[in-house]
């Protein structure tokens, strides 16, 4: 392996954005093509300033008119720019160009690189700040097949100016990590963000892939963006592969169902089931224009100490496997789980939760940081069209069940709730299956870890195949 990818234990300090780029520079070997569009050269700025460029870049390109780019590029179907299809497109056609136009024969030890942008910066009345694609596809060695690293992020800084200025930097970051730190993917992520304060920009999703990352898995790196702070919520599909959360979100009726899913059991399947049911006999609510989120906290990652990241891996294969869109959020509070759907779309929304959880959100103290405390929350939680879903919980000592009609909250939160609930915003799931309601996950869990009989019927049909295949949630195999 060449000295240059060793990596940078030894460095005791973060190198400058200059000296990034003229470490890149000086390898004789690394070689490739820019092509940022949106927010000017920003990145390959950087390189020339370094010095040394003349051996590491083929070429610079800002197709800035949107004819020009298209001319270059091909036209989108959907007519927009900032996109990942753009992105990838982008890289496509000048990885193609150069392996055209630079022989590996006369350059048999030259490292390709594309890296490009697409990008939005914020607008002249400062009512979008703007958001953008960043991609690098690359090799280590000669011989090797493109890896690649794509990431969409949203930017927070009021000027233009500035967040060219930062793009730049995260430009240097992302492909220096990529030749240096991609044998420690999750160092690379945090690498991202040197020299950049955290509330400038917002990276929301990241996907590796190619030889260099064959042992990566996306969703594994989603939970890093939350756990380093760098977003407050990540998706990922039934693939594994992270989702950019306003293309599922954009204009959408969406039905979020928060648990911890460890595992699903028929009570979480049939509360998703049965609310479903209800939420598209709503007006105005198409099956095709419905998305439904199951959604995992990362305090509830937490519920048991520091986050066991295979248990998370355990938890979203499951539900990937099913065919679930999986959503890992900072959100401990609901109504921050309906302002950020509330930035996608402004359509209906629904949650469904247990009666506990609702309890819990006619609970004050979750609301003392705010300075209109819980009327302030229940007024962004409880807004336009929201509505939810109750299902409903089962006392089995007096075997009576817990509804909408008889849950008790705190006596001075009793006149709010019934605003709520007599206003049509707290639906009880009524047609829910009784013979089911004594599961629960924790108690599932436990017997799978302890090799116990019978916690396969508490699981919908195939889950306690796929967890015994998987080996998931410490299922081992009998002897």
């Amino acid at each position: 392996m060449p000295d240059f990818i060793k990596g940078d234990k030894d460095f005791e300090s973060i190198p400058t954005t200059k000296d990034k780029a003229l470490r890149i520079n000086l390898n004789e070997n690394i070689y490739g093509t820019f092509a940022e569009i949106g927010a000017g050269q920003e990145t390959v700025r950087n390189f020339f300033r370094a010095g040394g460029a003349s051996g590491t870049i083929a070429k610079t390109i800002s197709a800035y008119d949107k004819d020009f780019s298209d001319a270059i590029y091909g036209v989108e179907e959907d007519g927009r720019y900032v996109t990942e299809a753009r992105l990838t497109k982008m890289l496509n056609h000048e990885m193609e160009l150069l392996e055209e136009r630079i022989l590996r024969e006369r350059h048999p030890n030259k490292m390709y690189f594309a890296f490009a942008n697409t990008v939005a910066t914020i607008d002249f009345a400062k009512k979008y700040k703007g958001h953008g694609w960043v991609g690098i596809r690359y090799q280590t060695d000669a011989d090797e097949a493109y890896s690649e690293i794509i990431l969409h992020l949203r930017f927070h800084e009021t000027e233009a100016l500035l967040q060219q200025h930062t793009l730049g930097i995260l430009g240097v970051n992302l492909i220096y990590g990529a030749y240096y730190k991609y044998d420690t993917p999750k160092k690379l992520l945090r690498y991202l963000y040197d020299h950049i304060d955290k509330d400038k920009i917002e990276i929301d999703t990241i996907n590796f892939s190619g030889p260099k990352f064959k042992d990566v898995d996306n969703r594994l790196m989603s939970l890093q963006l939350i756990k380093n702070g760098m977003t407050d919520a990540v998706m990922f599909g039934p693939d594994g592969n992270n989702i950019l959360p306003a293309r599922i979100l954009y204009k959408k009726n969406i039905l979020a169902l928060r648990g911890s899913f460890r595992p699903v059991t028929k009570v979480n399947i049939d509360m998703y089931e049965k609310s479903l049911e209800m939420f598209l006999k709503q007006n105005k609510v198409e099956e095709e224009r419905t998305e439904t989120i199951f959604e995992i906290t990362l305090s509830n990652l937490r519920a048991e100490g520091e986050i066991d990241e295979k248990d998370f891996m355990d938890r979203a294969k499951l539900l990937c496997s099913l065919g679930h869109t999986v959503m890992i959020s900072n959100f401990q509070e609901y109504y921050k789980l309906v302002e950020y759907f509330s930035r996608y779309t402004k359509m209906r929304l629904g949650l469904a939760m247990g009666v506990n959880n609702l309890v819990d959100i006619f609970d004050e103290k979750y609301y003392r940081h705010l300075s209109g405390g819980i009327l302030e929350a229940f007024g962004k939680l409880f807004y336009k069209d929201l509505k939810v879903y109750l299902y409903p919980m089962h006392d089995t000592e007096t075997d009576e069940y817990t509804t909408s009609e008889n849950l008790k909250v705190h006596p001075r939160m009793k006149e709010l709730y019934k605003f709520f609930k007599y206003n049509g915003k707290v639906l009880d799931i009524e047609n829910f299956k009784p013979d089911i309601m004594d599961i629960f996950s924790r108690e599932v869990l436990q017997k799978i870890e302890k090799g116990s009989e019978g916690w396969e019927e508490m699981l919908p049909k195939g889950v306690s195949e796929i967890i015994k295949e998987k080996h998931l949630f410490s299922y081992k195999d009998k002897a």
